[in-house]
């Protein structure tokens, strides 16, 4: 069995793994079941110099987290299989993933609901724009990044 002290945990500017291989740029997991926003927002992931992993739904999410060094989850809130926030409790109740920075994003406007209470650290309403994901996320990787 691997205890949480063997799993490297991913960082701004540390080094990350990919199925072996590793990497320098930070990683975001971007999770969106729409195909041409989550092409869309994966190439302004990517020109930002993110390595960006991608996927489809919440199952397709799950398996990659348990695969990969992931420095930040970006993942839509309604997506079929596994949601967003199942996808959010999965990560927080997983010894070595819980300590992912988790952008939710939704076309509902959840901004009565604090992100704690959806287990999300970022809340992001669609349409979303370019310069506030990438400052979110941002954010996010200079928050964990001074905490380590």
């Amino acid at each position: 069995m691997i205890s949480q002290q063997q799993i490297p945990k991913g960082q701004s500017g540390a080094l990350s793994l990919h199925d072996g291989k590793r990497t320098e740029q930070p990683c975001i997991l971007l999770v969106e079941d729409d195909r041409s926003l989550r092409r869309y927002l994966e190439v302004v992931l990517q020109q930002e110099g993110y390595e960006v992993f991608v996927a489809a739904d919440g199952l397709e999410a799950m398996r990659i987290s348990l695969r990969s060094v992931i420095d930040v989850v970006v993942t839509d809130a309604i997506m079929p299989h596994l949601n967003g926030y199942e996808l959010c409790r999965f990560l927080r109740s997983t010894p070595h993933l819980s300590h992912l920075p988790i952008v939710l994003l939704s076309a509902l406007d959840n901004l009565d609901s604090q992100p704690a209470d959806l287990q999300a650290d970022e809340f992001l309403a669609k349409p979303i724009k370019p310069e506030d994901l990438i400052a979110c996320v941002e954010r996010l990787l200079q928050t964990c990044g001074s905490a380590a």
